[in-house]
């Protein structure tokens, strides 16, 4: 294991920053991401997990905002529902940099909160 991080993000408020700035869909998330929100009632629960895998990547990287495009980093899940994290550009550069050649994600939610594990090896 060459790191785990972890963040949280508050759904509500997560909501209405989407609600406040509809822009910001597409500059946080892949249009693959966005895809699978597609009929979807309410999408903030899944958005605010994938933000926060974004957040813990960073954490492992020992990196803030800015380090790498919100689009280096995503969620894809395997045909059994698994999330796998998909890392690519500046990101990868970083991960590289660092020795890191796997990624584990765990994401969840309840109704006030989403979280995300990130584990690289």
């Amino acid at each position: 294991m060459l790191g785990v991080g972890i963040d949280v993000v508050e759904i509500d408020r997560f909501r209405r920053a989407l609600e406040r700035t509809p822009s910001l869909r597409t500059r946080l998330f892949t249009n693959e991401e966005l895809a699978t929100m597609v009929g979807k009632r309410d999408d903030a629960s899944s958005l605010a997990a994938r933000f926060a895998a974004r957040e813990a990547t960073m954490k492992v990287l020992g990196v803030g905002l800015g380090a790498f495009d919100m689009h280096d980093v995503s969620i894809e899940r395997k045909d059994s529902g698994q999330p796998v994290l998909r890392v690519t550009g500046r990101a990868q550069v970083l991960a590289q940099q660092q020795g890191i050649t796997n990624w584990h994600v765990s994401l969840s939610h309840t109704d006030s909160v989403a979280v995300a594990v990130v584990a690289a090896a």
